[in-house]
């Protein structure tokens, strides 16, 4: 019977990865076919299979635009929804999402910084354009970086997983009032300019600064991919999975440092996206009916890219109007979904 149950849970979990792939490609393919510009199709196809299309505008409309910001949807949405289950194992709360560390909050106050103290004369040393993208993507990179290095300073002061997640919850709390208290004295100009950012979106990867991007999520992803066997262990409770050899600080410290380094990535190229962490999890859970993390984990990958491109696709359908903020898209989608596990939590069997 146990062999049986293996083998419909391994059939369940190849249709569930095979149908999350489709749907990815069919949203791709959307996103590459919907924009400002409308571009004929056999174009579009001319263009990416490298026969060249007959408007140079549209290629470069293809290449320079469209591509990466369907990569970086796809990689921002999948590092986002491994961050966000490596959190809600870690401190086994299903509530738990990559914001509740403050790592986004640090990226964010490093931005503030910038933008709303030093009012972007960063920037100058390089140029408007340039100087500016990069003064804030140092800034947001800075501001990560001194959380998660406070974070694991308290890793090793702190034994419970709890009373670091107060931590995490303090310390993003201290990061908010100090934005606000930027916000406060700054100009019209640059509190526009800080919610305009905060408010999210996938097209600040360019085409050169993507082999970068894209290198460091998919090497933190493998990374967490290795982490497999201690997640499943910690399924279990602490004490069993000490007894199981899991050495829980280290694994703890490596949670920390792989769920910070995806988070700051994408909040410091793309800005604070909220809900993906928090809900993609639970559909991969749903659609899997199991919290294995064999299986769990390319899933709630896939379910990202899904989630992302979806989201992405949407933002840009009203065209007249110009883009829609990822942010304003995202709970429209979170919240329905959470609003369902917490009302039938008792149904779900991942839950018992």
């Amino acid at each position: 019977m146990s062999k049986e149950r293996k083998d419909r849970g391994n059939v369940r979990s190849g249709v569930v990865i095979v149908i999350l792939c489709v749907v990815a490609i069919m949203l791709a393919a959307a996103n590459l076919a919907t924009g400002a510009v409308e571009i004929p199709l056999g174009e579009i196809w001319n263009i990416i299979t490298g026969k060249g299309g007959s408007d140079a505008v549209w290629e470069l409309i293809v290449m320079q635009s469209r591509l990466p910001l369907i990569a970086t949807a796809a990689l921002s949405g999948g590092a986002l929804a491994i961050a966000g289950l490596l959190m809600q194992t870690l401190f086994n709360n299903p509530l738990a999402d990559p914001s509740i560390l403050g790592v986004s909050s640090g990226s964010s106050l490093g931005v503030a910084i910038v933008m709303l103290l030093l009012g972007g004369e960063l920037g100058t040393l390089f140029g408007t354009t340039v100087g500016g993208y990069v003064s804030i993507l140092a800034g947001a990179m800075a501001g990560a970086a001194l959380i998660l290095a406070a974070l694991m300073l308290f890793s090793s002061l702190v034994k419970g997983t709890t009373m670091l997640l107060i931590v995490g919850i303090m310390i993003s709390f201290l990061a908010s009032s100090a934005i606000s208290l930027l916000n406060f004295f700054s100009t019209q100009e640059g509190v526009h300019s800080y919610v305009i950012w905060g408010l999210g979106n996938f097209s600040g990867v360019t085409m050169g600064s993507l082999p970068l991007f894209s290198m460091v999520i998919l090497f933190v992803l493998a990374w967490s991919m290795l982490l497999v066997k201690p997640l499943n262990a910690l399924l279990l409770g602490s004490r069993y999975a000490e007894s199981l050899g899991v050495n829980l600080r280290r694994v703890r410290n490596v949670l920390l440092l792989v769920t910070g380094i995806l988070t700051a990535t994408v909040t410091a190229f793309c800005g604070p996206i909220g809900f993906i962490g928090l809900v993609v999890p639970h559909i991969a859970r749903l659609m899997l009916n199991s919290s294995d993390h064999r299986v769990l984990m390319p899933c709630t990958m896939l379910a990202g890219v899904v989630v992302a491109l979806l989201c992405q696709f949407v933002s840009v359908l009203p065209t007249s109007v110009g883009i829609i903020p990822i942010n304003a898209i995202t709970p429209i989608v979170g919240v329905p979904i959470i609003i369902y596990i917490i009302l039938n939590r008792k149904k779900i069997k991942y839950f018992n």
